[in-house]
């Protein structure tokens, strides 16, 4: 895992780097041993990952229900 602050902005990664990066985070925090301070860098990497995977998400989401809608303008 990289240093915090040495990592790329959550707002530039697709979602599976921010899954992927979100899952080693959980896992380091799990892991325990950390000092509070990093600690809390940590989760507040993983709160901006979390929301940017949502993100990703809605739009997925709305990209299907609008290509639904177009393919059945009745639904």
């Amino acid at each position: 895992m990289t240093e915090p602050g040495a990592h790329t902005p959550a707002s530039e990664l697709g979602y599976e780097q921010c899954r992927d990066e979100l899952t080693e985070v959980v896992r380091v925090l799990e892991q325990g041993g950390l000092s509070l301070d990093a600690s809390l860098k940590l989760w507040e990497r993983g709160e901006e990952l979390a929301a940017r995977c949502e993100e990703h998400l809605a739009g997925a989401r709305k990209k299907i229900e609008d290509a639904l809608a177009a393919r059945d303008p009745e639904a």
